[in-house]
């Protein structure tokens, strides 16, 4: 390890990796640190008794990112389709192409027949955001393409139109930052239509990012192997390019004055820029040497700001052919077991007024209507699980502040056993006879773990909340470019708390944006 480096990354997540693999490139030295001893954050994939999972993302969109960034560093990773399904209680759609949203419909018109009118006009609406995304990602982004702007006829025949479309759908988009729940009551009054729709997606979830999802699921790849995959080639380029990787190491303290970070193996570095790619709440929280007042702004921001909702999921290996999984899930389904969906319910804190008991009686009935996300990693990739054999991934919203406060009750391990069991009763009920006996093993993680793990606040899964009075990242597409930009001198920042709403491709956009930054800033 140098004394000084070009540039210090901070967190080895896919903002942190794509951020150091564009700077190692360009020749400045520069030294990744992730405090723990797996890269990867929220993307990662591993081994269990000869099952592999996906520990964070179920697979990727490409979002006119992902491949273009592949492509423009070199990495040749073998991919595969990932189709998607949708199924209520018997119903299943099957999202195969653009018809399929038909189809969709199709299925709410049939669980809710007096509204029939009203599903027409949200497809509607879905089939405009549709449009809006057709320009969005209808070329790879040409952050990714730096080495066709040389090339005219690529510059007028491709770049400009498609920047004059750009810019006319980004102010329509701008107009779909409503929360997706009441722009969603402006065409039907059902709450039974609306929670169907909505409740796959976090609490408040912008419209756009929300509807849009049913384009991007046509959109979806999974790299054979699984999502890890990802994170070991784009290791590999910053190795290659002469990066160094620096795992199992925290920073402790980050003076900006002396350009100088402390290491939590007691080593000291300096360096000339620092992207910060991990928690944001986290930098503040370090930096020191500095009376800025908006750096004493952003830290009570960041301090005060919650995280976005984080999930609960069930890692289950069962004596289950693929075949049998395949016919009767799919690959990657999004599966709500009752047709009346969690509307009714009420809040978890109210129940949790009257006592633990009453609010595991909410949990449970919670457990029976909410949303699972199931991942079959071995259906796109059979070596993931041994023949004859289906390891699932299971997984379903859950709020950070109701595990905390049964883990603070010291009923943990209760909870994570009642939430399992409840998980498999509800899919042997539903789509998997005798799933219980057929169950090799199972264990689960929760939001504790993920912000054990990643470090991640309140185990977030895409950065801030949408609930937040004040954001404290950039959430308006318009004005991305300032969303790496600090009040901290030389200091960058990328990742899913850099940008609202976020995900793979904004971590990966924000982190080529933070390093064509850097790179600008050091040929001066």
């Amino acid at each position: 390890m140098k004394k000084t480096y070009d540039v210090i990354v901070v967190g080895g997540g896919i903002a942190g990796l794509t951020s150091a693999a564009y700077i190692s490139r360009a020749g400045k030295s520069t030294l990744l640190v992730e405090k723990q001893e797996k890269l990867g954050g929220l993307v990662s994939t591993f081994w269990h008794e000869g099952f592999a999972f996906d520990a964070g993302a179920r697979a990727f969109v490409n979002s006119g990112i992902l491949h273009p960034m592949m492509k423009n560093l070199g990495i040749k990773m073998e991919v595969t389709d990932n189709p998607i399904t949708i199924g209520i209680v018997d119903r299943w759609v099957r999202m195969q192409s653009r018809e399929s949203l038909q189809d969709y419909a199709n299925l709410l018109k049939e669980i809710f027949p007096e509204n029939a009118a009203d599903v027409d006009r949200i497809i509607e609406e879905i089939n405009k955001i549709i449009v809006y995304l057709d320009v969005l990602y209808g070329i790879d982004n040409p952050l990714f393409t730096e080495d066709m702007r040389s090339d005219k006829e690529y510059l007028t025949k491709t770049l400009l139109p498609w920047f004059i479309k750009y810019q006319k759908n980004m102010r329509k988009i701008a107009k779909l930052n409503e929360p997706v729940n009441s722009y969603l009551k402006r065409f039907t009054d059902n709450e039974a239509l609306i929670g169907m729709i909505a409740q796959h997606f976090f609490e408040d979830t912008p419209t756009f990012f929300a509807l849009s999802y049913f384009g991007l699921y046509l959109d979806y790849f999974y790299p054979l192997g699984g999502t890890g995959k990802l994170v070991e080639e784009l290791a590999k380029k910053v190795s290659e390019a002469g990066g160094e990787i620096l795992t199992n190491t925290s920073v402790i303290s980050v003076d900006p004055q002396r350009h100088e970070v402390v290491l939590s193996n007691d080593q000291k570095a300096g360096y000339k820029k620092l992207v910060w790619a991990a928690d944001q709440s986290s930098l503040y929280q370090i930096v020191s040497g500095t009376s800025d007042p908006k750096v004493e702004q952003q830290r009570a921001l960041t301090e005060a700001g919650k995280g976005s909702d984080s999930i609960y999921t069930l890692f289950l290996a069962a004596d289950l052919e693929k075949e049998t999984v395949r016919e009767r899930i799919g690959t990657h389904a999004f599966y709500t077991p009752d047709t009346q969906g969690m509307h009714m319910l009420g809040s978890w804190e109210t129940a949790a007024k009257h006592g633990n008991e009453r609010l595991f009686e909410w949990l449970g009935a919670y457990l029976e209507k909410t949303t699972y996300e199931i991942s079959c990693p071995s259906l796109r990739d059979p070596s993931l699980a041994p023949q004859g054999k289906t390891g699932m991934v299971i997984s379903s919203l859950m709020d950070y502040s109701l595990v905390r406060r049964l883990s603070d009750a010291g009923q943990y391990d209760a909870f994570k056993q009642f939430c399992n069991q409840k998980i498999i009763e509800v899919l042997e009920k539903h789509l998997l006879p005798d799933l219980n006996k057929k169950t090799l093993f199972s264990f689960s993680s929760t939001p504790l773990t993920i912000e054990h793990r990643t470090g991640s606040k309140q185990g977030a899964i895409v950065g801030w909340a949408f609930t937040n009075p004040k954001m404290p990242s950039e959430n308006r597409f318009k004005t991305m470019s300032k969303s790496i930009t600090t009040p901290i001198q030389d200091v960058l920042q990328c990742g899913q708390w850099t940008f609202s709403p976020s995900g793979v491709p904004i971590s990966v956009m924000t982190g080529k944006m933070a390093s064509d930054a850097v790179i600008k800033a050091l040929k001066r």
